[in-house]
């Protein structure tokens, strides 16, 4: 039987965040049996899987493993890779990997670099490595004190680079991430981004009150929204046994729970989340994002019980 795709087409009204579930109505959705779902990225006319492969998962593999898992996300229906110089060995493990591929995913990269010369530095070394001409978009990577702010806009500052960049046609999009809100906020206040990638998580939403205000501000700009944290669950304790190396959190501890947080945060109007970096958490997250179905209003009100009762990962304000 021939696949068909069903195109849900974007709304022009913005629905109201503070209420949840949060409508869908303003994103743009395709649906493929047997792949996973793409929506539609702010303004930019791309469309992205709503999972996306972070660099991390490939970070100290083999070769053939890196291919492997690759491969794997591709056959899901996964087009958006995102990767970071700070991952390790990540881009020279995902850039062989990818090639195949190249033409037909999205890559986003990040720098963590706050000026001019030294963002320049690693967005070149960071194409050689992905053995890639361009990246689809470029970040400022986890920005978070207003410090960092400033010195990203003064003169001499990284978003030059990121500016001649553009016009160089290297990169395409240009966006952020940032992991407070005092941050975020600042930055969509500086420049019109064309993304977000910020934590969204089911217990920083409720009781950590860290989130909300991003997404109606980033849906105000029209921007595209990605997500980090959908899988998180509390920070470890002390003395607690890490079961995880690639996280410096604790996972929601199996499927049933790794659902509830991945489709919490899906049933934002939000374009992709990015789940936990390793991999076998990576590929739980292929399996149950093919079903993916936003959640009802009883569903809500139990997740809602569930973080008020969970230590978040984040709140806002920041605590100093």
């Amino acid at each position: 039987m021939k696949r068909r795709n069903f195109l849900t087409v974007s709304a022009i009204s913005v629905p109201l965040i503070s209420i949840f579930p949060a409508s869908l109505s303003s994103i743009g959705r395709e649906t493929m049996k047997g792949k996973i779902e793409k929506r539609s990225l702010g303004k930019t006319g791309e469309k992205l899987s709503i999972i996306g492969f972070g660099g991390i998962v490939v970070m100290d593999a083999t070769t053939e493993q890196a291919s492997a898992r690759v491969r794997e996300a591709i056959d899901y229906g996964i087009n958006y890779f995102d990767v970071a110089p700070s991952y390790g060995n990540a881009e020279e493990m995902l850039g062989p990997a990818l090639k195949p591929y190249r033409k037909d995913v999205f890559l986003a990269c990040k720098t963590g670099e706050r000026k001019k010369e030294g963002a320049r530095k690693e967005l070149e070394q960071s194409l050689k490595n992905l053995q890639t001409d361009h990246f689809d978009l470029y970040q400022l990577h986890a920005v978070t004190s207003l410090g960092d702010v400033d010195t990203v806009f003064s003169k001499g500052g990284a978003m030059e680079t990121f500016l001649e960049a553009r016009e160089e046609g290297k990169v395409r999009f240009l966006g952020f991430s940032a992991h407070s809100v005092e941050a975020a906020m600042a930055l969509m206040e500086r420049f019109d981004f064309d993304t977000i990638l910020f934590p969204f998580n089911f217990a920083t939403w409720y009781a950590g009150n860290f989130g909300p205000q991003i997404m109606e501000k980033a849906k105000e700009k029209e921007m595209g929204i990605l997500a980090l944290k959908a899988m998180a669950w509390r920070p470890w304790e002390e003395g607690e046994k890490k079961t995880n190396s690639k996280t410096w959190y604790k996972p929601l501890p199996g499927p049933e729970e790794a659902n509830q947080g991945l489709r919490f945060t899906l049933s934002h109007p939000v374009t992709a989340a990015i789940p936990p970096g390793h991999e076998d958490l990576f590929t739980m997250a292929l399996k149950l994002a093919t079903d993916f179905k936003p959640m009802d209003k009883e569903e809500i009100k139990a997740i809602k019980e569930k973080a008020m009762k969970t230590n978040p990962l984040f709140r806002y304000p920041m605590e100093t």
